[in-house]
């Protein structure tokens, strides 16, 4: 399906070393931020006090997170689960406070807006516990990037692998570098956000290497920057469906899906961006100077040379 087909071919190699550049400029900035400044982690990286209370009828988030806020709270999640009368409240550690001494306090102050509020639990998440959850979390990231090239490399040619695992954690850096920069709360949602955003770039740059190889089976002629050219000027309108489909749904839980939802959406939103970007620029750019040619990824027809008896 197309919503539009572009005839003449688009140059895109052509300006491929000034936005590489551009990229590594960019990755490296992203690099100093995470190194200096580091993450405003969630407390299910650095450990704080879980309550889960109940109301007798649909609970009002935004009233429940003002309350806990006038009590001199801040970095604190406030979010349903199971259904829309309960509530989940996770709270940081507070120096000179225990975990008992923060939930008598803050459920304290829930009653007293709606007496029928109820505790149902409290739990304490240890420093210990997010230690374990930030390593299990890197684990992921490594198997992902190591599944990524296996991958690859299986259906393509190392040089597409090499090209698509730098391509796809150019994305994942330059997502950290932006939460590094701007101190954005690092929460799990926004690692399950950073691990799909590897799935959905890899997608991206599987779907560009697909048509680089059926190109150079068409286009016999033609250079290895006019294949690639090519084969990514084809690509742009389902480019333009798929992404844009799917930054509809992301800007939605944006808008619409409140605190708990809008890191995983705004990591989302970076990572579909730079998915683009780098697919085309970072990684058919990488591939062509690796040196990949037809004979790569194209198998030469066998010569029959045997003699026909006749």
């Amino acid at each position: 399906m197309e919503f539009f087909r572009i005839h003449k071919t688009i140059p895109f190699m052509r300006h491929a070393l000034v936005l590489n550049l551009i990229s590594l400029v960019t990755f490296l900035a992203a690099v100093f931020f995470i190194a200096t400044k580091g993450f405003h982690l969630s407390i299910e990286f650095t450990g704080g006090t879980v309550m889960e209370v109940a109301y007798s009828q649909a609970a009002e988030l935004d009233k429940v997170r003002a309350t806990i806020a006038q009590k001199g709270y801040a970095d604190f999640q406030v979010q349903n689960f199971g259904t829309s009368r309960d509530v989940m409240i996770r709270l940081p550690n507070i120096e000179g406070k225990s975990s008992t001494q923060q939930s008598n306090e803050v459920i304290e102050a829930l009653k007293a807006s709606d007496p029928s509020v109820e505790l149902r639990r409290v739990e304490y998440v240890g420093p210990q516990i997010g230690k374990e959850l930030a390593h299990d979390g890197l684990l992921a990231l490594l198997f992902v990037v190591i599944g990524i090239m296996i991958y690859l490399a299986f259906r393509f040619e190392w040089k597409f692998a090499v090209a698509g695992v730098v391509a796809n954690l150019h994305d994942v850096v330059i997502i950290l570098g932006f939460f590094a920069f701007f101190q954005w709360e690092f929460s799990l949602p926004v690692l399950a956000a950073v691990l799909a955003v590897l799935g959905y770039s890899v997608n991206e740059s599987v779907v560009i290497m697909d048509r680089i190889r059926e190109n150079f089976r068409k286009q016999r002629k033609a250079t290895v920057k006019e294949v690639i050219d090519s084969a990514i000027t084809a690509t742009i309108s389902r480019t333009v469906i798929t992404h844009g489909s799917t930054q509809m749904m992301v800007i939605a839980m944006l808008i619409f899906g409140g605190p708990s939802l809008h890191y995983f959406a705004l990591a989302l939103t970076i990572g579909i961006w730079f998915g683009i970007y780098s697919s085309v620029f970072v990684a058919a750019a990488i591939a062509m100077w690796l040196g990949v040619k037809r004979e790569d990824l194209v198998k030469p027809l066998k010569k029959d040379t045997g003699e026909v008896v006749g």
